[in-house]
Parts: structure tokens; C-alpha cells; sequence
């Protein structure tokens, strides 16, 4: 893939971005370098190697979900300017 003016030009209005003469320059020169490295890595011999999502075998640790604090309405609720049906009365934002 050839990375031209007209690509970075649309990328630049992608991402809502105004880059310079020399800065596109730059970009161009960059993306192509990313390009060509990504062709050099589609060359090798992957065959047989299985996909890891992870370059150390380590499984996730997880732990189960415990409540520890559970919430006190009466006390939560007893600190509202208002409030009715155990609810916060607010003031309506949207007519």
C-alpha cells in the first residue's frame, strides 16, 4: 500500500486535525514505514502457531464479587434537601 498526500489529507479530517506541509511530510513518511514493516511481518511463517492474546502464559485472577457495605437508605436518604417513595426529589432539567 502507497500512502499518498490525498490519505493523510483524509485522515487529517478524520481525526479533526490540521497538520502543517512539513508535518504531513512527516506523517507520510511515517505511515509508510509502519506499512512496509506490517508487509515485512505478513511475510513470515506463521503456520502452526497458535494466536495468544498474552506474551506470558498467566491466567486471570479473579475473585468473587462479596457485598461489604451495604447500603443504609434511612441514612443516605436523611441527608436530602427532599424526597419521596425512597427516592431523591431533584429539580426537572427537561420540559
Amino acid at each position: 500500500m502507497q500512502i499518498d498526500r490525498d490519505l493523510v489529507l483524509y485522515l487529517e479530517k478524520l481525526g479533526r486535525i490540521t497538520l502543517s506541509e512539513e508535518e504531513r511530510a512527516e506523517s507520510m513518511k511515517d505511515l509508510q514505514d509502519i506499512v512496509s514493516y506490517m508487509d515485512t511481518l505478513n511475510e513470515l511463517d506463521t503456520e502452526g502457531v497458535e494466536p495468544a492474546s498474552h506474551s506470558f502464559p498467566i491466567p486471570n485472577v479473579m475473585r468473587a464479587d462479596v457485598v461489604t457495605n451495604e447500603a443504609n437508605v434511612d441514612a443516605i436518604l436523611s441527608n436530602a434537601p427532599e424526597q419521596r417513595d425512597g427516592c431523591f426529589v431533584v429539580p426537572k432539567t427537561v420540559e
